[in-house]
């Protein structure tokens, strides 16, 4: 069972019938599907979360939801072991951005997650509460609000870091409002890319207005340039580790990046150009960077087979890896981790 952003069905259900996977029942942002025999789980830019399916119930009652998943554990090989977390998390209702909509635990998955922890700890957890972020290697047990009494059951072993959180989705509290969601984006891509940001290194973030991811860098005490022709808001443009070069990057003079270590890339424009203008600077004799965080947009997810010619492009300019994933914050967009 696979849960996506709604409207990313497709290209999940693609890369699953090329792995030989049978497509069964799924919903907007939720997919199911079987094999045969053991396989390895579902893996692609699409897919934020993917877990061996247990069990699926449905009715209004969650007392009685819990007894029937409780008794299908009893019957399934994997329960003999205690399972080290409990996740629980509803599917994106709507397509993300749309009504405000984010992804992630909200108040009715919470009070079901504290139900069903009361209900499974004894015989099936090894866990002090549900929802706690995994660390690589550990088990977990993961329940899915398809609707308000439709749940499905199933497991996952935890190895990168968007397995290891509930959902899929980072939990994160910033210590002050962010200025906007790219801050988010910013902390998701980060440390999905395992990159090692240090204080004092040097981070440049194209399209930076008004300066939401560059609040996030600000915080682990980078210092930051921000290239956008648009204002930054007062509380990032006064910082003392922030410069604004009010142009586009495409503009610029190639040793305005000189020492820079760390590039991020979210801007409106068209990722061909975007990528253009990015290969000019890495490109660069005098280029230091190590590590590349960029954001394109595709369109709409028809679009999807894109991502391989900007896998191509990039793969010209000699990377050492290159991963991209469509990260939980993402909205008809994809993230590229590129190491140089």
């Amino acid at each position: 069972m696979i849960c996506c952003a709604c409207g990313a069905e497709k290209p999940v259900k693609e890369s699953m019938a090329s792995g030989g996977w049978r497509l069964a029942f799924s919903r907007p942002g939720f997919v199911t599907a079987k094999q045969d025999g053991p396989a390895a789980l579902p893996d692609g830019p699409f897919v934020r979360t993917a877990s061996h399916s247990i069990s699926s119930a449905r009715d209004a009652d969650a007392a009685s939801l819990l007894d029937q998943f409780a008794e299908k554990l009893s019957q399934h090989s994997e329960s003999q072991h205690p399972f080290d977390h409990l996740h629980v998390w509803p599917k994106d209702r709507v397509p993300i951005g749309r009504f405000g909509f984010e992804p992630g635990i909200d108040e009715v998955s919470r009070a079901v997650a504290d139900a069903a922890f009361q209900r499974l700890k004894e015989q099936f957890l090894n866990c002090d509460a549900p929802n706690r972020i995994a660390a690589s290697g550990d088990r977990v047990l993961d329940l899915v609000l398809v609707d308000p009494s439709h749940w499905f059951l199933g497991w996952h072993q935890a190895s990168d870091w968007p397995s290891r959180w509930p959902g899929g989705v980072q939990p994160i509290s910033p210590a002050h409002e962010p200025i906007s969601r790219a801050y988010y984006k910013a902390a998701e891509a980060i440390t999905w890319s395992g990159f090692d940001l240090r204080e004092g290194d040097l981070a440049v973030e194209i399209g930076s207005a008004p300066g939401g991811a560059c609040g996030r860098l600000l915080e682990l005490g980078l210092q930051v340039i921000g290239i956008d022709p648009a204002d930054m808001d007062e509380r990032i443009a006064r910082h003392p580790k922030f410069r604004h070069l009010r142009a586009r990057a495409g503009d610029l003079p190639r040793k305005e990046f000189r020492s820079a270590k760390w590039l991020l890339v979210d801007s409106n424009v068209k990722p061909d150009k975007t990528l253009v203008t990015i290969r000019n600077i890495v490109s660069h004799r005098y280029s230091e960077i190590e590590g590349l965080l960029i954001t394109l947009k595709i369109g709409d997810y028809e679009a999807a087979s894109l991502i391989d010619r900007w896998t191509s492009e990039i793969e010209q300019w000699q990377p050492k890896r290159i991963r991209v994933r469509q990260l939980a914050r993402n909205k008809v967009e994809v993230c590229f981790a590129v190491t140089m």
